[in-house]
């Protein structure tokens, strides 16, 4: 059975390879979508070649609905998308893939039912298919080589409905098991490193020792360390100065 996570249905318009069909269900299952609409795939279906490619996601290609024309398949839907990367002579809004998502999120919240078109492989979708959206999807590509593979399309519209409808860290700096270190830990490893350092005669001149003791303070201070990391940085400092007196 399809998920309760309410989502847009995407829309296969005449997929022509098997292969395609089953990459565009990982990719869609990839972002947690599983509604599936088939519009009379050249080779038929079920067909078996859409299943080595799924690779895990079988089940949105068991749940596939097929229809006989694109106007029956979203004949369910009050607001329908449909992907482009030519230029066409219908008046309608085009808009970037992060802003069909934006509208596909925000009217789906409202209770509508969305649905997004993706057309064949060999030429995309026809302006019969189009004539029935009500916005065209662009997607900012190299002018001199705009085609997309069937899949990277739908990857592509999956991510930016993922990154609307989900939170999506821009960046994630976890500490591991171990934890952050705490300030005390920091400072104790400081003190550690000053003092060896001292002992070394690291601080020469004189008259600069003040200024590269906060210098390397600061920089403790900006490395995000883990507990994990001062334990290292201790034993490292540890065995340094073993050395050096096995040495003397």
């Amino acid at each position: 059975m399809p998920s309760d996570h309410p989502q847009p249905a995407f829309v296969l318009v005449r997929p022509q390879m098997g292969e395609n069909i089953g990459a565009a269900a990982r990719a869609m299952w990839n972002f947690g979508l599983d509604r599936m609409r088939l519009v009379a795939p050249r080779d038929g279906w079920p067909n078996p070649a859409a299943d080595a490619l799924a690779s895990g996601a079988g089940r949105l290609l068991d749940e596939a609905q097929l229809f006989g024309d694109t106007a029956s398949a979203v004949a369910d839907c009050t607001y329908v998308l449909a992907t482009t990367a030519r230029s066409r002579d219908l008046t309608k809004p085009v808009v970037s893939p992060e802003q069909a998502m934006r509208l596909a999120a925000a009217r789906i919240g409202q209770g509508e039912k969305v649905a997004v078109l993706f057309g064949p492989e060999r030429a995309g979708l026809e302006n019969a298919d189009i004539a029935r959206a009500n916005a065209i999807v662009s997607v900012p590509v190299n002018p001199d080589f705009a085609s997309l593979n069937l899949a990277q399309c739908v990857l592509l519209t999956a991510y930016e409905w993922r990154r609307q409808t989900g939170h999506v860290a821009d960046e994630v700096n976890a500490p591991g098991s171990s934890g952050w270190a705490s300030g005390h830990e920091v400072e104790k490893l400081a003190e550690h490193y000053q003092d060896r350092l001292a002992e070394a005669g690291f601080f020469f001149p004189e008259t600069k020792a003040d200024s590269m003791k906060l210098n390397l303070r600061n920089l403790w201070s900006r490395m995000p360390l883990t507990r994990a990391d001062v334990q290292m940085l201790h034993g490292i400092m540890r065995q340094m100065v073993r050395w050096k007196q096995r040495g003397d």
